[in-house]
């Protein structure tokens, strides 16, 4: 994190000036111990006796360099170690997620500013504000109509489906992707077990050489309570019955894969294509089932169900839940909300954060805190083909990495007209910037001192490309900085239960700040804070596209005229709206099929 880099360079910078000086201050006490007589007067050490006096105090003079030489080497030592720390606050060349960490991506190099003057104003303006009462107030929902929409999706209607009558088979799923593709392609999974009246068997996780996670479904989530919650719905068992083991599942087509099945796939398609193979071999194994279920058009009762899946059936284990409790009181301070909130009680079970006892509860400063999943990975910022101000060195690096990871991207580019960086990032297709973010903060009003948790942390540039945003914001944390090794290390190598610390930590936020829509932890954690933030859960969505015309101005633009562009952006983004045609149910709950407005 940079701003524990900084304070390791202040606390290097103050070791070396306090070595410099005690060098210093011992070599005059060595002189003076010696440049005294036995009567303890000092002796001038004028003519001859300055050949006397070198002789007689040769090996003190020769103690004094060899000991200063000492402490440089040591000082030389403790700044390349202090050096090596980068932003993840380790000098392990493995991330927390369990993923090789790239060296050339994280390696030190010059601080990258592409809105100096902005930045200038921004800092500005944050000075001038400190001692303000805050005159925007992005930390509430601003409109009431968001606390008129309240969870419903668990209860029963007269119009609820039930289990079926007959059985047609099993239904198997192995999921690929992270914690967040996982999650959805659960909840689609229990969504075509009830439309195809079949069995569900508890889905599996694919082992991905990019995640190199081997979690399973009872590693993150419980499985007995996702059973017991969706049994009135649905048919589910851990494993295939003996008599279906034993069967081949490619060999009598029972193998369906993302290529059978068209992306967003309606309810007729399931009928059509996959039932008649369910009940002819009574089990169908889907693999990969990465975005294959559409929203719309789709039975209200189905919808439904997939929101009681993923807002009520899946509920993390308990090993998260503790240690996700234990980050939210780190970011907390131990000062938690007055009364108890639906989205902690979801979210943490049994570990829910409490005021009952008096020593927790510490005046240690802000119980407030903003979470932030800044999209700027490595693979975000290559895939964009996007020009971030790094230059020729960026360039390069940015198309070896495609070249590398996105085969299929360069053969597509070779077939079709380039685009412009310049007209990618005006039509919005740019991920922001760590700087672009922090300047976006700013101009909504959010003070200097302002606690942001950061998701994810794996940064394209590391420390350099931070340090705009830390300048600007420097109570900068992540979960890498908040739990010791010790806390962290059941959770190493296993990407997705990081992940899930994450989601929690920006869940549970009293401002959730996002920098791609597109995302799916962005997605799915704004859909909880919808579901159950009550209508104080704010989530703050920037439109790229707008904010690209924005920064457009950034040598002429005053930074009030800024402000002022970039609140009603964001204030547009805030607005009350029912979820429409074919958007996510789990990105946008607010609808009759999964809340109900009072």
């Amino acid at each position: 994190m940079s701003k524990n880099n900084n304070n390791n360079n202040k606390s290097v910078l103050r070791l070396k000036d306090y070595r410099v000086r005690s060098s210093d201050s011992l070599s005059k006490v060595v002189l003076l111990h010696n440049l005294k007589d036995d009567s303890g007067k000092f002796n001038p050490c004028k003519g001859g006796n300055r050949h006397t006096w070198f002789r007689r105090n040769v090996k003190s003079v020769a103690f004094m360099f060899v000991l200063t030489a000492f402490m440089f080497l040591l000082d030389s030592v403790m700044v390349s170690v202090f050096g090596s720390i980068n932003f993840h606050g380790s000098s392990s060349t493995r991330n927390s997620d369990g993923r090789e960490e790239d060296s050339v991506a994280h390696k030190e190099r010059p601080t990258v500013e592409m809105y100096g003057r902005l930045l200038n104003l921004a800092s500005s303006a944050l000075v001038a504000e400190e001692f303000k009462q805050e005159s925007l107030n992005f930390w509430e929902e601003p409109y009431q109509e968001a606390s008129k929409w309240t969870p419903c999706a668990d209860k029963r209607y007269p119009t609820s489906l039930g289990k079926p009558g007959e059985n047609n088979g099993y239904i198997m799923v192995s999921a690929n992707g992270g914690l967040n593709q996982q999650r959805v392609a659960i909840c689609n999974a229990v969504a075509v077990a009830s439309l195809l009246n079949a069995t569900l068997v508890l889905p599996k996780f694919l082992y991905s050489n990019v995640w190199k996670d081997p979690s399973q479904f009872g590693d993150i989530y419980q499985e007995d309570y996702f059973m017991r919650m969706l049994k009135d719905d649905v048919y589910i068992v851990q494993e295939l019955p003996l008599h279906l083991k034993s069967l081949d599942i490619e060999t009598i087509g029972s193998l369906i894969t993302d290529a059978d099945i068209v992306k967003e796939a309606k309810p007729i398609d399931y009928i059509r294509t996959v039932l008649p193979l369910l009940m002819k071999n009574k089990v169908v194994h889907f693999l990969g089932f990465g975005n294959r279920l559409g929203f719309d058009p789709f039975p209200p009762e189905l919808q439904r169900l997939r929101c009681k899946c993923d807002f009520h059936a899946l509920k993390f284990v308990p090993k998260i839940q503790e240690v996700g409790s234990l980050l939210i009181k780190r970011i907390r301070k131990f000062k938690y909300h007055a009364a108890e909130r639906q989205l902690d009680k979801q979210l943490l079970g049994d570990f829910t954060p409490s005021i009952s006892s008096k020593e927790n509860y510490v005046e240690r400063g802000s119980s407030r805190y903003l979470a932030l999943h800044l999209r700027f990975e490595e693979d975000m910022a290559a895939y964009s083909q996007c020009d971030f101000g790094g230059g020729e060195h960026e360039k390069k690096e940015l198309e070896a990495y495609r070249e590398v990871h996105f085969p299929l991207l360069i053969e597509r580019l070779k077939n079709s007209k380039p685009v412009s960086p310049a007209e990618l990032r005006k039509l919005g297709k740019c991920p922001l910037t760590p700087e672009e973010a922090a300047l976006v903060l700013a101009a909504l009003g959010f003070k200097r001192g302002t606690y942001i948790y950061l998701a994810g942390s794996r940064i394209y540039g590391g420390s350099s490309r931070m340090h705009p945003f830390t300048n600007l914001y420097p109570n900068l944390v992540t979960k890498e900085t908040l739990l010791t090794y010790n806390e962290l290390a059941p959770f190493r190598n296993f990407s997705s239960q990081l992940a899930a610390l994450d989601f929690i930590a920006c869940a549970t936020s009293d401002v959730f700040a996002m920098t791609d829509s597109g995302s799916q932890l962005s997605s799915l954690v704004s859909g909880f804070r919808t579901y159950y933030g009550d209508g104080h859960a704010p989530t703050l969505r920037p439109n790229k596209k707008r904010l690209a015309a924005i920064f457009s101005e950034n040598s002429t633009i005053g930074w009030t005229t800024f402000e002022d562009r970039v609140r009603k952006m964001i204030e547009e983004g805030q607005r009350v709206r029912v979820r429409g045609s074919g958007r996510s149910i789990y990105r946008q709950p607010r609808c009759p099929e999964c809340m109900c407005r009072l």
